[in-house]
C-alpha cells in the first residue's frame, strides 16, 4: 500500500512538474506600438497563441511613437507603427529594421454635433482649415458650402487630437499636408506636430473618448474606433472630386496604385490617392522587426507569427473593418521575411 502510495505521489509529481516545464517553456513575444491596428492584433495574438502553445504575446498599445523607440531600445521583439521610419530614425537604431505591411486601415474624422442630422460633408482644405482653429464655429460658411441644405447649429468647435507620438497622427498630418499647402508649410506631417489648437487625447482610445464626451467636438480616429463607439464621421471629397464613405473597398482601392509600385522597404503613402472610389485618409500599418535577431529561439517565432498573419490572419482583417493586404504585396513581403537572420544554434 505504501509503495503504491509513494508511486502515486512520484506520478503525480512528474505531471506537476511536467505542466511546470510546458508552461516555462511557451516563448514570451514582447510588442508594442501602434493603437490604430490594435483591435485586430489583439484578435491575432489570441488565435494564434491558441493555435501554438509555445508561443505567448504581450503587447503595449501606446502609439507609434513608443514602440519605435522601445524597438531601437530593443526592450521589445516587435514594434508596430503606422508610420514608416524615418531614414533618421531608420539610422539611430543598431541594426537594420525591416518594415512588413500587416494590414490597411481607414483613418476617420469623427465628430460629436448635437441638434445635427443627415451626414456631414468635409473636404481636405476644410479639415486642415478647422485644426488649425480657422474655422471655429460649425455653422462657418465655409463647412456650409459642402452641406448644401443641412442645418448646421452656431457651435464651437472643439479639436480633438493625439497627445502621444502617434502613427495615426501621421496619417492624418501627411493627408493634410498633401491637401494644403497652408498646413504643410506651417504645421507639417509628424507622428507628433505642435498642434494649433485643441484637446489632446491618449492613444486612438483617448481621442475616442474626448469626441464621445465633448458636445461640438471633431477628431481623427481609425475607423473601427468610430464604428465600435457608434460615433458619425464625415463623408470625404476624394481626389478624384466624388464623396466617398469610409470602407474597406474605398482603402483598397487607395492601396491600388501602390501596390503595383511598391518600394523595396515598402515604406510609402496612400494618402490622397487617386481612383474614383479611393478613400483618402487610408494608409498600411507595420510590423517592424531587427533583420539579425539575438535570439534564434525568439527570432523563429516571431518570423513564423509574421508569415502566419500575413497569410491566415488576413482573414480577420475584414470583420473588424481593416483591408486585406494584396496579394502581390504579401508576395513581397515574404521574400523579405527570409531575409531575417537567426543566430547559429
Amino acid at each position: 500500500m505504501r509503495k503504491r502510495t509513494v508511486v502515486a505521489g512520484l506520478l503525480a509529481l512528474a505531471c506537476a512538474l511536467g505542466s511546470y516545464t510546458a508552461s516555462r517553456a511557451a516563448q514570451l513575444i514582447n510588442g508594442a506600438g501602434a493603437t490604430f491596428p490594435y483591435p485586430l492584433y489583439s484578435k491575432w495574438f489570441d488565435v494564434y497563441a491558441k493555435q501554438d502553445q509555445d508561443v505567448k504575446f504581450n503587447y503595449q498599445s501606446i502609439g507609434s511613437g513608443g514602440g519605435i523607440r522601445m524597438l531601437t531600445a530593443r526592450t521589445v521583439d516587435i514594434g508596430a507603427s503606422d508610420a514608416p521610419m524615418s531614414d533618421q530614425q531608420l539610422a539611430a537604431a543598431p541594426g537594420k529594421i525591416l518594415h512588413f505591411p500587416s494590414v490597411m486601415g481607414a483613418v476617420v474624422i469623427a465628430y460629436n454635433l448635437p441638434g445635427f442630422s443627415g451626414k456631414l460633408k468635409l473636404d481636405g482644405p476644410t479639415i486642415a482649415r478647422i485644426f488649425m482653429g480657422k474655422i471655429t464655429k460649425w455653422n462657418d460658411p465655409g463647412i456650409a458650402a459642402l452641406n448644401t441644405g443641412a442645418s448646421l447649429p452656431a457651435t464651437d468647435i472643439v479639436v480633438a487630437h493625439r497627445s502621444d507620438g502617434s502613427g495615426t497622427s501621421y496619417i492624418f498630418t501627411d493627408y493634410l499636408s498633401k491637401v494644403s499647402p497652408e498646413w504643410s508649410s506651417t504645421v507639417g506631417k509628424s507622428t507628433a506636430v505642435k498642434w494649433p489648437t485643441g484637446l489632446g487625447g491618449k492613444g486612438n482610445e483617448g481621442v475616442t473618448a474626448l469626441v464621445q464626451q465633448t458636445p461640438g467636438s471633431i477628431g481623427y480616429v481609425e475607423l473601427i474606433y468610430a464604428l465600435t463607439n457608434h460615433i458619425p464621421f464625415a463623408d470625404l471629397k476624394n481626389k478624384d472630386g466624388n464623396w466617398v464613405t469610409a470602407s474597406l473597398d474605398g482603402v483598397t482601392a487607395a492601396a491600388a496604385s501602390a501596390a503595383a509600385n511598391m518600394p523595396s522597404d515598402f515604406r510609402v503613402s496612400i494618402t490622397d490617392a487617386s481612383g474614383p472610389t479611393a478613400y483618402p485618409i487610408s494608409s498600411f500599418t507595420y510590423l517592424l522587426v531587427y533583420q539579425q535577431q539575438n535570439s534564434r529561439e525568439t527570432g523563429s517565432q516571431v518570423k513564423r507569427f509574421i508569415n502566419w498573419a500575413l497569410h491566415a490572419g488576413q482573414q480577420y482583417a475584414p470583420p473588424l473593418n481593416y483591408a486585406p493586404l494584396p496579394a502581390q504585396v504579401v508576395e513581397l513581403e515574404g521574400k523579405q521575411l527570409d531575409t531575417i537572420q537567426l543566430p547559429a544554434k
